[in-house]
């Protein structure tokens, strides 16, 4: 078998472009890449300047170049007898075929192959599987991406990597691949059909390194064999240690570990502090800015509290980014440092696992609902299974509706035979609990602490201590945990699983099971007589969402898609004028779902008595689960509906994209600090709060107002510690305000508001050779200024990146923003925290409003009238604090490292006009301000990144 991998650089797209350059890369029986063909191609047009600006093609490079019809006379004897292979081939196939037309050839006919179908099936947990990352993360050399022949021949390696990656898996595991493609269906499951007969006519197979079950070969073995981190029966290894002492050895450990490992004076405080409040079960604020070293500033004291008092330490973070650097970089370091065994495991939420019995039951009934999607993601899983020791989703790089795919695969505890099921000793769910139950370290998030609250504390092992990092957002999170949140799919999708249609889903399934029973007629008309009531809700939730959607106004701040563009905060006294119609929408379907689930509960008891078959059982086990939510959905709904709870604020958010298929209804308590004290303050030992911004104008107060901190900071068990930045800001970040801007109302900014900050933008980013990323609080605004400013830079070689306007999710964009090498960032909400951009790649940093959060925010406003009611100022206790904290966030994004030097430019003239400016200004950690007329900016900047830190005035 011979490969042609096969790469075109053109015009633009497959209805109108030329072909400018061709690459192909021969690869031979023996895999060996043995001829690499490339020429330039004449295309008779000119090459458009987005084009060149890609791929480095100009129009001169092509002005000698052979025609099309010379090209192709070189290249067409090269596919002779050839597979074809390109990375996302159906383009360069599309140019091939109409190339061969147009010179008078006949059409290829040969057998086609795509890289990224390889890479996704053999690399399921790739970040990306755009070519340069994928190259970047092998290790090939792809010095010239967007050029034919650079690509091609970095295709080619990715071919022959996954061809090798494809020859080490088990056999079981080709087999189920080969069994999931047909080859007479599709040329990948030609291919795969081929190694499967290759690899069964091998001698016997290597069977180590893998577990074999039911059919399917897997990374790990029984977790019940899993131990403890150390043997009981010994001394406790810290027996008469103290802290001092074992952060001594620890130290001695890192500077043997780490080469460039220094001791950091406010890390050194961060230990002393944590430690302090464990010892003597006291709460602590600890505000730590960036490079503190955080993670470890809070385990190290964690892991001596839980190993010399034998009590478990939870640690919670916000964002599973967080979660997975502990796992992946901070806790591995550790293992290494600490001087004895100790355990620390992730546990996330359930629907985070893998349900090994319901992916055997999808993938043996072939249960797919988009097919050829479909037949990719369980190709992925059966690959990663031979892969994965954790069975989490986060792992999986899932593409288009692959997310729909796993919401009917995860485990769920309504659905879960626990013992009886014949997975259990291999659930990675449980697997994960076991694991949770052995460690001395447990890291979980936010939402999961609220989720094991809600459920009595049967989720997460027992603890009395508790770090919570990421923690300004642990009031919004109470929030959405504590109320109610309901999607219009959450009622879509659990009625879809019970029936897809009368003769497919759960249901029906059951009664094909049960078609051999005595009972089989009548428990087959029992199902027959639910699936109208099925029907009818789902008709009456379509009717009911659509005039919902009708009721919400447009947010003139909101990006287009984004949730929440369109929103409406709901009041008992103001109800809409058709309201109760609404009212009664919802109450047909409380009674409809009654009446379906009272049949279903009904139909599984007598079923339950009279069967012992384990298929029947897992059935009946889902759908009971998915019985159970439809309970609780329609409870939800009522709750919703009512609005009767004075102390909830009620809202309706939706997107302009999907209308009322985006529609998510909201019930959040106006005031969670009570609940906060009472669920977490008064019950645990010692709580450990801590983030880079807890702290405004140097003062934690708010911080303790929004968490229920106050009875605890009364009574002397609350202790609060801000740390010093370990980075120098005054020779690092230079913050400049151009005190002649004009000020904008609104979210809106005018014609001669924003002539000037596309101005003022363009000759900054210029200045600052691109690296530059610009915060604004509208996305009304980022449009206004995108195209603009897009047309002022392009004759300087600078590229623009907007969220919202090119596509891409906010780390495709940031990792867009880090590999190009003069580009501008445009980013609104997402990206004012949780951004990691270290180094060369972010110079600059432009704030273009205050982060006010808008007023008109169905829980900002709830919140307001709140502190009104207590004769409190909203905008001082609430809009300014808030603000502060997320301008900070944003300020954080500039210094990442010690050796990072940035400018931040305001261009919000409150901060030194109003009132309340200095509160933003104070709070930050001590960089160079210096207020200017706009005209001077530029010159100052230039200026400054040009001397070096130390000649800084």
């Amino acid at each position: 078998m011979k490969f042609a991998v096969l790469d075109f650089e053109t015009t633009g797209t497959q209805s109108d472009g030329e072909i400018i350059q061709a690459g192909l890369a021969i690869i031979d029986h023996d895999y060996s890449i043995t001829q690499i063909y490339s020429s330039y191609v004449n295309p008779g047009v000119p090459i458009p300047p987005f084009i060149s600006g890609l791929t480095g093609i100009t129009d001169a490079d092509v002005a000698d170049a052979p025609s099309l019809e010379e090209m192709m006379m070189e290249m067409v004897p090269l596919l002779n007898d050839v597979v074809l292979v390109g990375h996302n081939v159906a383009f360069d196939f599309h140019f091939l075929q109409n190339a061969l037309d147009r010179c008078g050839y006949l059409p290829f006919t040969g057998r086609i192959l795509d890289t990224i179908d390889f890479l996704k099936i053999t690399f399921p947990s790739l970040g990306s599987y755009q070519l340069g990352y994928v190259s970047s993360e092998f290790g090939f050399q792809h010095d010239r991406p967007h050029q034919a022949d650079s690509d091609a021949l970095a295709t080619a390696y990715v071919l022959l990597k996954c061809l090798d990656e494809l020859k080490e898996l088990p056999l079981i595991t080709i087999q189920r691949l080969s069994d999931l493609f047909a080859p007479e269906d599709s040329d990948l499951g030609w291919f795969l059909d081929g190694m499967r007969s290759e690899k069964e006519a091998e001698p016997i197979q290597d069977l180590d390194g893998y577990t074999y079950y039911r059919q399917l070969a897997l990374n790990v073995s029984d977790w019940t064999d899993i131990g403890a981190p150390r043997d009981e029966r010994e001394a406790n290894p810290l027996d008469g240690v103290s802290f001092e002492q074992f952060m001594d050895q620890v130290r001695e450990n890192l500077k043997d570990t780490l080469d460039h490992y220094e001791e950091r004076e406010a890390q050194t405080q961060m230990f002393s502090s944590v430690r302090q409040a464990l010892d003597e079960e006291k709460h602590l604020l600890i505000e730590a800015g960036t490079g503190t070293g955080k993670s470890l500033g809070y385990l190290l004291p964690a892991i001596y509290e839980s190993v010399k008092q034998e009590q478990k330490v939870m640690v919670s973070t916000h964002t599973i980014n967080l979660q997975e650097q502990l796992r992946e970089r901070d806790i591995p370091m550790l293992t290494q440092v600490v001087p004895f065994p100790f355990k620390a495991a992730v546990f996330k939420g359930r629907g985070h696992y893998l349900c090994l019995r319901k992916f055997e039951h999808k993938i043996n009934k072939r249960e797919f609902a988009t097919p050829k999607e479909d037949y990719f993601t369980a190709a992925q899983m059966i690959v990663w299974l031979t892969q994965t020791e954790t069975g989490d989703d986060e792992e999986l790089n899932l593409s288009g509706r692959g997310g729909d795919f796993w919401e009917t695969v995860q485990s769920e505890s309504e659905s879960c035979l626990g013992r009886s099921c014949p997975w259990f000793r291999k659930c990675f769910y449980h697997r994960a609990k076991h694991e949770a139950g052995l460690s001395d370290i447990v890291i979980t998030n936010h939402s999961k602490l609220f989720t094991d609250v809600k459920a009595a504390h049967q989720l997460l092992p027992a603890y009395e201590s508790l770090v919570i990092d990421e923690a300004h957002h642990l009031e919004d999170v109470a929030g959405k945990h504590l109320g109610m949140h309901m999607k219009y799919f959450t009622l879509v999708h659990t009625l879809t699983r019970l029936f897809k249609d009368s003769r497919n889903g759960q249901l029906p399934m059951l009664r094909s099971q049960l078609s051999g029973h005595e009972n089989s007629v009548q428990w087959g008309s029992m199902v027959d007589q639910m699936f109208p009531l099925a029907l009818e809700v789902k008709e009456l939730w379509d009717r009911m969402s659509d005039a919902l959607f009708g009721l919400l106004p447009e947010r003139s701040d909101a990006s287009p898609g984004e949730t929440g563009q369109f929103s409406l905060r709901l009041k008992a006294s103001q109800k809409p004028a058709k309201w109760q119609e609404l009212q009664d929408l919802e109450n047909q379907i409380y009674v409809t779902l009654g009446d379906l689930v009272r049949k279903g509960d009904k139909l599984l008891l007598e079923v339950k008595e009279d069967q012992d078959d384990y298929q029947s059982d897992s059935l009946i086990t889902d759908i009971t689960g998915l019985l159970k939510d439809l309970t609780t959905l329609k409870e939800n709904l009522r709750f919703f509906m009512r609005m009767d709870d004075a102390k909830t604020v009620y809202w309706m958010e939706a997107s302009g994209q999907f209308r009322s298929k985006s529609l998510q209804l909201y019930a959040v308590p106006v005031d969670v600090s009570a609940q906060l004290k009472d669920l977490f303050f008064d019950k645990k030992k010692s709580v450990v709060l801590t983030s880079a911004t807890l702290s405004v104008d140097k003062s934690f107060q708010f911080m303790i107002e929004q968490l229920g901190l106050q009875e605890a900071a009364e009574n002397n068990r609350l202790l609060t510690s801000m740390l010093p930045s370990p980075f120098n800001y005054r020779d690092q970040a230079l913050l400049v305000i151009p005190r002649d801007f004009p000020s904008v109302k609104g979210s809106v900014g005018d014609a001669h508001f924003v002539n000037m900050l596309v101005q003022s933008l363009a000759e900054t980013a210029i200045a600052t050779r691109g690296r530059m990323m610009v915060l604004f609080t509208s996305y009304k605004m980022l449009r206004q200024v995108y195209d603009p400013l897009k047309e002022a830079l392009s004759g300087n070689d600078i590229s623009l990146l907007g969220q919202g306007v090119d596509s891409g999710s906010r780390s495709k964009l940031t990792r867009r923003f880090q590999d190009a090498k003069a580009t501008v960032l445009l980013g609104t909400s997402s990206f004012w925290e949780g951004v990691d951009i270290p180094g060369e790649a972010l110079t600059c940093l432009a704030i273009v409003r205050l982060p006010f959060q808008p007023p008109n925010h169905p829980l900002v406003e709830a919140k307001s009238e709140l502190l009104q009611e207590q004769k409190k100022n909203p905008f001082m206790k609430l809009s300014v604090p808030q603000a502060v904290i997320r301008f900070k966030q944003g300020f954080g994004r500039l210094v990442r490292t010690a050796k990072d030097r940035g400018i931040v430019i305001v261009y919000d003239t409150r901060v030194i006009e109003a009132y309340y400016g200095k509160f933003f200004l104070y709070s930050l950690p001590g960089p160079k301000m210096e207020h200017m007329l706009t005209e001077q900016m530029v010159p100052r900047i230039t200026e400054w990144l040009e001397k070096p830190a130390n000649e800084q005035k």
